[in-house]
């Protein structure tokens, strides 16, 4: 029986109570969910399998005392099957002892779902799109965006197990002041001279200037030969962007695919593919941000003030009116956030329910204007518009913070860390932290083979029952005859217990947008699967010389569990690999291989 079942019969049980007026003055209606009526592991394991405070919160509605309704549910629970005992302890709490058939009967629902355990429909029918790393493509993904990176795709595969339909998608600023000053650098950088005060530095931006050259020489053209002041129009007569010259603009056509190429090759190698890859230009070119002002123009959210166009964000919660062309006829940057939002909102193909944006640290001061944008347009903020805010990642080799990349200067990215470590240990350990908090990132630790690297100490465990299962393949050992029932040891215990937990755990870190949670419930499984393996045997091994010594009683209980009889054998054999195929299950949410072998 399982926690969720186990809600189910507590709530039923609560129904039927109220129904016939048992429980003070709770009245049908006023009995919460089964989702909401959570069942807990006790600390304390003396104290049950299970627990749950259901007569606490529904004590106050009742009129009467905790421990009172508690004993009225613990009478009718004790009587179901699967249950072995039921007792009222402290305030309330109901603590439930399972009968050793009914919580190893999770193995059975393991092995029968394999990978599909655990995983619900709960957000079926609702479209996610979820925009991460999205950096700008003036040079290599960083140590941040590589967060991003581990975090939103994990994240994407989370929701997906919850039900949702999810668009991953990454948004290329390729508008505006900084692809300027990237061209401006690559421009610098041919002609041998230093970067712009204000331009972009490191060895990756020789390479590309580099490859520009050699590639318009291939096509004939000198490009150091273009004139390098602004004359206003290309060849044809179009006007060039704001602040180019000929050569600039050159630079610029050529090396801004360069760079998405790179971002895309550094992606598809972390195991990260998008969906859409949306470019910021389009925006203008599509005629996207008149319509979303239009739009909002219509609501009475926009005002000509002081020769500019004016979003009047404050009428819904932001701290100022924020410019969106200014008075110069130039867009502000603002401008583009509002039609990306109304774009994904309308499209054609895909539209979200939610838009979930995850943000780097520096942007906590965009968060009020984007859902007063989102209220603007009518949705609500928080459930429409999603914003999540990634901290700093410090990366750490011999105690101290690595900062220098050979290729990109002054930043570790993304590629640097993959070939220090590995990307299974590049995913893990960037996706096993609250992304809402700062991380350290130990490359040392991270290329060990112990039990100190958490990715190292789950993927053994996942080794570990392939192992299992070969030896007892060898010794003839399998599931014919299994009594499950036998699984009845403390060990045996925690590990079904454990397994459990899968289902609410997957569903919670949906629901959170947490897939750090995927990540502490693999080394919770883990260790407890290390400590099971240490003390249970699958394959019979005879006693040392000094166990044989031992006294009868200890003498008995190790008989038992290093030579099982065959159907406790099997049954062991089947919750070894219930255990693997959760923990696989569990790392590929991750993007992380769960090795046979290790």
């Amino acid at each position: 029986m399982s926690p969720e079942e186990l809600s189910e019969v507590i709530t039923r049980i609560v129904h039927d109570l109220a129904a016939s007026g048992r429980i003070g003055s709770l009245g049908e209606d006023d009995v919460p969910p089964a989702s909401a009526l959570a069942v807990m592991r006790p600390k304390d394991r003396s104290h049950g399998d299970w627990a749950s405070n259901v007569a606490m919160k529904v004590a106050r509605k009742a009129s009467m005392a905790p421990r009172e309704i508690a004993q009225r549910i613990a009478d009718v629970l004790g009587r179901q099957t699967g249950i072995a005992s039921v007792e009222v302890a402290g305030p309330g709490f109901i603590n439930i002892v399972l009968d050793s058939a009914s919580a190893a009967a999770v193995v059975d629902t393991v092995l029968e779902r394999g990978s599909s355990y655990g995983r619900n429909d709960h957000l079926s029918g609702k479209t996610l799109n979820l925009e991460f790393v999205s950096a700008n493509p003036t040079g290599p993904i960083h140590i941040g965006g590589t967060r991003w990176a581990a975090v939103g795709d994990s994240m994407a595969r989370v929701l997906e197990a919850n039900g949702a339909k999810v668009v991953r998608e990454y948004y290329f600023n390729d508008h505006g002041e900084q692809i300027n000053r990237f061209a401006k650098s690559l421009v610098a950088a041919a002609h041998g001279e230093p970067a712009p005060i204000d331009g972009y530095k490191g060895a990756y931006i020789d390479d590309i200037a580099s490859r520009v050259v050699e590639q318009a020489a291939s096509e004939g053209i000198d490009i150091l030969d273009l004139p390098r002041e602004d004359s206003g129009a290309d060849d044809d007569g179009q006007p060039l962007g704001e602040g180019d010259s000929p050569q600039r603009e050159e630079f610029r056509r050529r090396a801004v695919p360069m760079m998405f190429e790179e971002i895309q090759r550094s992606m598809s190698a972390f195991r990260v593919d998008f969906d859409v890859w949306f470019h910021e230009n389009s925006l203008y070119e599509d005629g996207e941000v008149e319509r979303a002002i239009r739009a909002l123009r219509d609501k009475g959210d926009i005002a000509q003030k002081d020769g500019a166009t004016w979003f009047l964000s404050t009428r819904h919660g932001d701290d100022k009116d924020r410019v969106i062309v200014k008075s110069d006829g130039n867009y502000a940057y603002f401008a583009a956030d509002i039609a990306y939002y109304y774009n994904k909102r309308h499209r054609k193909t895909d539209p979200a329910d939610v838009a979930i944006y995850m943000l780097g640290a520096d942007h906590h001061g965009y968060i009020g204007r984007m859902m007063a944008m989102c209220a603007a347009f009518g949705d609500k903020p928080g459930v429409n518009m999603q914003i999540l805010i990634g901290q700093l990642v410090n990366v750490m080799k011999d105690g101290k913070a690595v900062r220098m990349s050979k290729r990109a200067g002054n930043v570790v990215t993304i590629d640097d860390l993959v070939e220090a470590v590995g990307v299974d240990a590049a995913r893990y350990s960037l996706a096993r932290t609250d992304y809402n908090t700062s991380v350290d990132i130990d490359l040392d630790l991270l290329a060990s083979h112990t039990n100190d690297n958490p990715v190292y100490y789950v993927q053994y465990a996942h080794a570990r029952s392939r192992n299992v299962a070969r030896n007892a393949k060898d010794a003839g050992i399998g599931y014919e005859g299994a009594d499950l029932a036998l699984l009845d040891t403390t060990a045996d215990g925690e590990v079904l217990a454990a397994l459990a937990q899968w289902p609410s755990a997957l569903e919670q870190a949906g629901d959170m947008r947490a897939p750090h949670r995927i990540a502490h419930y693999l080394e919770d499984l883990a260790g407890t699967y290390h400590r099971w393996y240490n003390v249970e045997r699958v394959v019979p091994m005879p006693l040392t010389d000094h166990e044989t010594s031992l006294p009868q009683a200890e003498r008995d209980a190790l008989e038992t569990s290093k030579n099982p009889e065959p159907a406790r054998a099997a049954a062991r054999l089947r919750l070894n690999d219930a255990v693997g195929t959760v923990i696989r299950s569990g790392l590929d949410l991750l993007g992380v291989d769960a090795p046979e072998r290790m």
